[in-house]
């Protein structure tokens, strides 16, 4: 086959895999199967390996593509991305209606209708129908190019479809995150002894802020679009309706719940519908966005310094509700952490009946000072997780009782201690029953050997009944000891059986992240897999060898010997191997660093989220070194609440100065 023949299959392969994207991950129709698509896929990456002078930014190859930023560029929007005007009752929107009304000189009035998608606001800039810039709204003006991030979001077109390509255009939309995915992030972040985001919203709002585009692919981010700003294009919607019909002809995806109605009071009772409505979706809303439907009115009625005069958002209530601290109860996590949890007085809030609210850590309680019997604030974080906001103190009686952690396992009655520099105490038997659900648990997951079917409760009962006592335990596992099992089918224990033979397959990455070696998540777990190559390498690599990997800190170097130098944990790796299990050895790669690889940190002033130790061991993770004094070899100064002196110092020094929230975006939190 000759180059131009290769450059036309691999521009068919191309458009092929563009169109089944489409159909998949916007119109959630998809028409080949997963294998059908994977060949697709492989065939096109094949084909582009051996003739790199084709390779094109839009090919779907280069979604994930490209080492870790140092910054993220600035970007200036065409247009400015104008903030809304917010109504929280029905008057305000009546009265909304009625100033337009008299500002245009008309009776009545058309409007769309939207969701008002609580997550983060982007603009796409296409040209030539590709493309070109992906960036946060920011302050209006200027945002953030996270264009490596935009291209991970598989509902993102890279090229757009049909035959009304403009020459330039600028798309406004939502990044956010579904409900389900963000539970599964906070699950795992939770089990690796991270903090976990509050809510769907901060937690797309951390991925696309990613410096490693590869963080952000994993975090499953979706976007819908609401708005665009068309340049040099022979089609003109003339309303808004039509500008979204033509959004999703070039291939956008758009909101599925977008209504043109004839009234105001049209819109006020759907909100009232909404309101009731929104718990069924899996994805976070809070409120209704009610545009003006006529472009040329739009246009008259023009904006504000701050909104547009032809739109408003209609607010939904927020979900806060009192109710009383029963008790405080002790959860055990798969390292041994032990997580404080609210046992409440059930209370409905935001459409769902809350019993239990996590404390987070004995650091969290002292500094919200909740106690035994406290009346309080209770919210569902990003309507997913409930949380205490806040002590009443005004209606304590003094019966209240202070809570102490407990110096003993709720679970198995050992010893739990809390090292120095860390908010959590932990319970150092690791047969503890608790600590073996969560390892086999996360042993299963989906990030890890993938095993389908291997829920919460199927192995509360594989554990209760003895049947696994170890994760060796798994592989050992016969269909008619299954089948034996409360409410275990015999095609479900078939599957189960073909997911476990399944694991036995998994890349390297995987069974590195699935041993659960503290400190080690995905993202390092891949670095180690890439940087060793196989199993046997990394297990008796020294202390030396892992602090030579880019990425690889300290803390995480320690950790990773002390793992394997581990009998049990070397016992338990030379059983799984016994029965099968074969990690797939990874490709060595060339080292990359990522944003705190060899940078010298110093911390002055009190930080809101964490202690000092906890950050400067955040820091170590990640590659970096953390000190206590200033110096010229500073790289960074993270500044907090009321910081002392050493700010001037800095600012004599030139040594760059991050704000607290600067500095975690730079974790990506």
């Amino acid at each position: 086959m000759g180059k131009e023949e290769i450059r036309k299959e691999i521009e068919k392969l191309r458009e092929i895999i563009h169109h089944h994207d489409y159909c998949y991950y916007v119109l959630n129709q998809p028409e080949v199967s997963d294998q059908e698509y994977d060949a697709l896929m492989r065939k096109l990456e094949e084909l582009e390996q051996q003739n790199p002078e084709f390779i094109a930014p839009d090919s779907p190859t280069q979604r994930v593509a490209g080492k870790p930023l140092e910054a993220f560029p600035s970007f200036t929007h065409a247009r400015p991305l104008l903030s809304l005007s917010n109504a929280f009752s029905d008057q305000e929107m009546i009265d909304f209606d009625n100033r337009i009304k008299r500002f245009l000189g008309v009776d009545s009035l058309n409007y769309v209708l939207e969701l008002k998608i609580d997550g983060l606001a982007v603009n796409l800039r296409y040209q030539n129908g590709r493309l070109v810039n992906g960036a946060t709204r920011g302050d209006g003006v200027t945002g953030e190019d996270v264009t490596s991030n935009i291209r991970t979001i598989r509902s993102v077109p890279l090229r757009l479809l049909g035959k009304r390509i403009p020459h330039l255009l600028e798309v406004q939309g939502e990044v956010f995150m579904r409900k389900p995915d963000f539970e599964r992030l906070n699950r795992v972040r939770e089990e690796r002894g991270e903090s976990t985001f509050a809510n769907p919203r901060n937690a797309a709002a951390g991925s696309l802020r990613q410096l490693d585009a590869r963080i952000t692919a994993e975090r499953r981010l979706d976007i819908f679009v609401y708005g665009a700003y068309l340049v040099e294009s022979d089609y003109q919607p003339v309303s808004h309706w039509q500008l979204l019909q033509f959004l999703k002809e070039l291939g956008f995806k758009v909101n599925p719940h977008c209504q043109l109605i004839n009234s105001i009071e049209e819109a006020i009772a759907l909100h009232r519908e909404w309101e009731e409505k929104r718990k069924d979706l899996d994805y976070e809303i809070d409120g209704l966005v009610v545009k003006v439907n006529s472009l040329e009115y739009q246009t008259r009625l023009g904006s504000t310094s701050k909104s547009p005069r032809w739109a408003i958002a209609f607010k939904f209530n927020p979900t806060l509700q009192i109710s009383k601290v029963l008790d405080i109860k002790v959860n055990v996590g798969r390292t041994g952490a032990l997580t404080p949890v609210a046992i409440l007085d059930p209370v409905e809030v935001g459409g769902a009946v809350v019993k239990r609210a996590t404390l987070h850590n004995e650091d969290e309680i002292r500094r919200k000072d909740v106690r035994i019997g406290d009346w309080v604030l209770v919210s569902r974080a990003g309507e997913v997780i409930p949380e205490v906001v806040r002590v009443l103190f005004e209606r304590r009686t003094g019966e209240e009782k202070i809570f102490q952690m407990p110096t003993s396992c709720p679970v198995c009655g050992s010893p739990t201690v809390r090292e120095e520099g860390e908010a959590a105490w932990r319970c150092i038997n690791l047969n503890c029953p608790a600590q073996v659900k969560e390892r086999i648990q996360h042993w299963a997951s989906r990030d890890a050997m993938d095993i389908e079917g291997l829920g919460e409760k199927l192995v509360d009962q594989l554990v209760d009944t003895g049947l696994v006592k170890t994760i060796p335990d798994l592989y050992r596992l016969e269909k008619k000891q299954l089948v034996a099992l409360e409410r275990m089918a015999d095609k479900s224990a078939d599957n189960l059986i073909r997911a476990i033979q399944a694991s036995k397959e998994r890349n390297l990455d995987r069974f590195i992240y699935a041993l659960g070696i503290r400190y080690v998540g995905q993202f390092v777990a891949r670095i180690l897999a890439e940087n060793f190559g196989s199993l046997d390498r990394l297990m008796n690599a020294s202390q030396e060898e892992l602090l030579a990997v880019e990425g690889i800190g300290p803390k995480v170097a320690q950790s990773i010997v002390q793992f394997f130098s581990n009998r049990e944990n070397r016992a338990l790796i030379r059983q799984v191997l016994e029965l099968g299990v074969r990690p797939k050895e990874m490709e060595k790669k060339g080292k990359e660093k990522g944003p705190f690889y060899g940078k010298t940190f110093l911390f002055t002033g009190s930080l809101s989220r964490f202690s000092r130790s906890e950050a400067e061991k955040m820091v170590e993770e990640r590659g970096g070194k953390a000190v206590t004094s200033i110096s010229s070899r500073v790289d960074f100064l993270v500044v907090g609440a009321n910081p002392g002196s050493k700010i001037d110092k800095a600012k004599q020094l030139g040594i760059p100065i991050l704000q607290e929230e600067e500095f975690y975006r730079m974790l990506g939190l």
